[in-house]
C-alpha cells in the first residue's frame, strides 16, 4: 500500500477511535439514553463517522438522554429526541440500523478468518454471507430492543415487528457498503487488501457511509410508514 494513503488511513482510524470513547465517555458520565440501545448506537456510529458522529451526537444524540426526557415529561412535553426535524430523526434511524451491520462486519471479519469461505472463486464473496448474517441477527436484535419495549409487545410480535422493520433498511445498507468493497477490491486495488493494514479498515469506513446513503431513503419511507419507531 502506499505510504500515503496508509497515513490518511491510520489517521482517519484514529480520529474515529477518539471519537467513539469521547461519545461512550460522555454517556457513561451522565448522559445515558432513555432508549438504552441508543447507548450502544451511538459509539458504533462514531466508530465509522468520527468526528462527523461525534458532532451528530453532541447536536443530537444528547437530546435523547434519560434525563432530558424525564425533564420533558413533568413539563407534559414530548421527549426532545422526537421532536427533532424529521430528516435528522431518519438518520437516527439509519445510524441505529448501520450499528448493527457494524458490528456484524467486525464479526464477520473475525469469522472469516478463523473459518475462511470461497463463494464463485472469491473469499471476498464468502465474507459477505457471513457478514450479511451476522449484521441481520444483530439488526434485528437492536430493532427488538427499540420497538418491544416502546409498543408493549410480547417476543413473538416484537420479533415480527423487528424483521418487518429491519429487513429492508440492512439490505439498503449492506448493497452501498458491498458495492464499495467490490469496488475498492475490483477497481481501485485489484487485489484483496490485508486486513492488517489501516487500509483495509478506511475502505471500510468508506463503505458504511455509502451504506448510510444507500439506506436513508428506505428508512424515511419506513418512519413515514410508522413501520419503525423514532429514536
Amino acid at each position: 500500500m502506499p505510504t500515503w494513503l496508509t497515513v490518511i488511513a491510520s489517521s482517519f482510524l484514529a480520529a474515529a477511535a477518539a471519537s467513539a470513547l469521547i461519545v461512550a465517555a460522555d454517556i457513561l458520565s451522565g448522559r445515558r439514553q432513555a432508549m438504552w440501545i441508543m447507548d450502544v448506537v451511538w459509539p458504533v456510529t462514531a466508530l465509522w463517522s468520527g468526528p462527523l458522529g461525534l458532532w451528530a451526537y453532541l447536536r443530537w444524540g444528547r437530546a435523547g438522554s434519560a434525563q432530558a426526557a424525564s425533564e420533558a415529561r413533568r413539563r407534559g412535553e414530548a421527549p426532545p429526541s422526537k421532536r427533532q426535524p424529521f430528516p435528522v430523526l431518519v438518520a437516527k434511524g439509519t445510524t441505529h440500523c448501520g450499528s448493527g451491520c457494524t458490528l456484524g462486519d467486525i464479526v464477520a471479519e473475525g469469522l472469516a478468518a478463523a473459518v475462511p469461505f470461497t463463494l464463485f472463486g472469491h473469499r471476498l464473496f464468502g465474507r459477505w454471507v457471513y457478514a450479511y448474517a451476522a449484521a441481520y441477527v444483530l439488526g434485528i436484535a437492536f430493532q427488538y430492543f427499540t420497538i418491544a419495549p416502546m409498543r408493549g409487545l410480547s417476543v413473538k410480535d416484537g420479533l415480527i415487528a423487528a424483521i418487518k422493520a429491519d429487513t429492508l433498511s440492512l439490505t439498503a445498507w449492506q448493497v452501498g457498503m458491498f458495492g464499495w468493497m467490490a469496488l475498492a477490491r475490483f477497481a481501485l486495488f485489484g487485489r484483496e487488501i490485508p486486513r492488517s493494514s489501516p487500509v483495509f479498515w478506511f475502505m471500510m469506513q468508506i463503505a458504511m457511509f455509502l451504506g448510510f446513503a444507500t439506506s436513508y431513503p428506505v428508512n424515511w419511507w419506513l418512519l413515514r410508514r410508522g413501520i419503525k419507531e423514532k429514536m
